[in-house]
């Protein structure tokens, strides 16, 4: 899905965080004429399952599936096998299930699948890492994930925006990095810890960027996309 073509609208990608089918598919007919690509993340999937892949593909935009799929290797080889099957473009997996587990998803992937590791959450601090017992300081932690994920043969990344250039830097043009906890200067920063503006998101390194409730709480998502948009061109 890399290209240096993109344009600040084909880098921003937004969350359907929602609890049922109809509320995104509403949300996706109000915004289909300026966005497209749309995450679908854990809440929707549980609710809706690949009918709701199906029925935003059906709308002729792209889907970024955020799983994060961590467990046994063949567990996810097959999932990323039946991902690809649903047609999505994007899809996570935690980096944190170590080299096996990430060369078998990999091996499972259709060529037009970007397979996106996930390093240490956007909603993650240190203190959250001590407590699951990794002693590590947090951004020595991301590039360690990120080294592994290289590695192993992963598309790119999911990272905070407070690693992207860093993560650019050490990796290279190539590899692309997606980045959520991203927010708008003018909204509320909702339950991101670490998180920057689009445009210094960008300006790191980014190639995506994901925003949700900015948009998708808006009383006007339309003119929200457009504010976000603006921001992003700087």
């Amino acid at each position: 899905m890399k290209s240096p073509a993109l344009t600040a609208r084909d880098r921003l990608i937004v969350a359907l965080d929602f609890p049922t089918q109809a509320k995104a598919l509403a949300l996706v007919s109000v915004l289909s004429s300026s966005v497209s690509t749309y995450k679908i993340g854990l809440q929707l999937y549980t609710a809706a399952g690949p009918a709701i892949v199906q029925a935003v593909a059906a709308t002729g935009a792209k889907i970024f599936l955020d799983l994060k799929l961590h467990d046994i290797p063949n567990t996810v080889a097959k999932a990323v096998t039946a991902a690809g099957e649903l047609g999505v473009q994007m899809l996570t997996v935690h980096l944190s299930g170590g080299s096996a587990m990430l060369k078998a998803a990999v091996e499972g992937k259709p060529p037009h699948l970007s397979l996106l590791g996930v390093t240490v959450l956007t909603s993650a601090t240190p203190e959250t890492l001590g407590e699951i017992g990794i002693d590590s300081d947090l951004q020595d932690q991301v590039v360690r994930l990120a080294d592994l994920g290289k590695s192993s043969g992963v598309d790119g990344l999911i990272t905070s925006p407070h690693e992207v250039g860093l993560l650019r830097a050490r990796l290279g043009p190539e590899i692309t990095l997606v980045t959520p906890g991203v927010r708008p200067a003018w909204a509320a920063a909702d339950d991101q810890k670490r998180f920057t503006t689009p445009l210094q998101a960008l300006k790191g390194g980014a190639d995506y960027l994901v925003v949700g409730r900015p948009i998708t709480a808006a009383a006007d998502p339309q003119a929200a996309v457009e504010r976000v948009v603006e921001e992003m061109a700087g």
